[in-house]
């Protein structure tokens, strides 16, 4: 009898978690041998995101022109990429250089709090843009009528704050989960998913939840974009000038790029958790960790590039510099 009570009180203790113990990240399977290789591109394409969004922000707070609701969405855009990248990027360097690192629980909560956060936050903000760019283009006239100040702050708070509600219960789903099991997660950072297929306990709830609500979510934005950039595409096909179509098909080129860069890798890592099996784990997380770096290394290239007043400001910017 007594043996039974014990037995089962080990069971107990087993299937159990104070969620004390660290995780153990691993870094790139497969690839260790070539950590510090990989992370010689990898430092200078962060370094690239954070020198690039940094100049954007700068540009944006100091430049009056620059004060429009498509420059302070984009502001937006260049704080959640300096988010998503720093959140993720130092944890991976460090295991490329000095290998397997540990993290809490607790650390190990926050960053894929702010990862995925920061994923859901970028979806809503490009949504924001592409309605920013249908007002200016099918409805010019009554631009700053609708796109008022206290609109603009409106659909700041609440896209950041739908982004807030749907990554929260990703917390708590993670801590109701035992882990009693390994804690080592064969990755460069903690998200959901990954974390959660480490519990000795059914994780159905982590899956559906992890992966319906914030896919349903995106994919909603994705269809009311493609709407947007339809009606714009028409309206631009109907305007009498042909400088000012191509005027409206360059500034809307640059989101599209931007959509693209952000969409395209984020769908497939996602995809690749859920139903990618015959996908390797090398190449999936390696390109996991791209996409942590390159859309918003990219992003403040693509619209210096794409966005006239943008492109002139910095060139302004460092033709003063360089005759001090």
């Amino acid at each position: 009898m007594r043996r039974v009570q014990s037995q089962s009180m080990m069971t107990m203790y087993n299937l159990s978690s104070d969620h004390t113990g660290d995780f153990t990240l691993l870094g790139i399977p497969g690839l260790g041998q070539y950590h510090v290789w990989i992370s010689i591109p990898f430092c200078f394409i962060y370094l690239a995101a954070i020198v690039g969004n940094s100049i954007l922000l700068y540009l944006i707070a100091v430049e009056h022109s620059l004060h429009a609701p498509m420059f302070f969405f984009l502001s937006m855009l260049a704080m959640t990429d300096l988010i998503l990248s720093t959140t993720c990027v130092p944890k991976t360097l460090t295991i490329f250089w000095l290998g397997p690192q540990k993290i809490s629980f607790p650390g190990c909560l926050t960053q894929l709090f702010f990862l995925h956060c920061s994923f859901v936050l970028d979806s809503a903000i490009l949504l924001a843009m592409a309605f920013d760019r249908y007002v200016a283009i099918c409805s010019p006239l009554r631009y700053t009528t609708i796109l008022t100040p206290r609109t603009i702050i409106k659909i700041a708070v609440g896209i950041s704050f739908r982004s807030f509600c749907i990554i929260l219960p990703v917390v708590f789903l993670l801590t109701r989960l035992p882990f009693c099991r390994t804690r080592i997660i064969p990755h460069t950072y903690c998200e959901h998913i990954g974390v959660a297929r480490l519990a000795c306990a059914d994780i159905s709830v982590n899956i559906w939840y992890g992966f319906g609500v914030p896919i349903m979510t995106v994919i909603s934005d994705v269809i009311l974009i493609a709407v947007s950039y339809s009606l714009i595409l028409r309206a631009v096909f109907r305007l009498p000038s042909r400088d000012a179509r191509h005027k409206a098909l360059g500034t809307c080129g640059s989101h599209v790029c931007v959509i693209l860069m952000f969409y395209t890798p984020a769908f497939f890592s996602i995809l690749a958790h859920r139903f990618g099996h015959n996908v390797s784990r090398t190449f999936h997380i390696l390109f996991a960790n791209l996409y942590i770096v390159i859309p918003p290394a990219l992003n403040p290239i693509v619209y210096g590039v794409k966005t006239k007043q943008i492109r002139d400001k910095v060139i302004l910017l460092f033709s003063t510099k360089a005759t001090e």
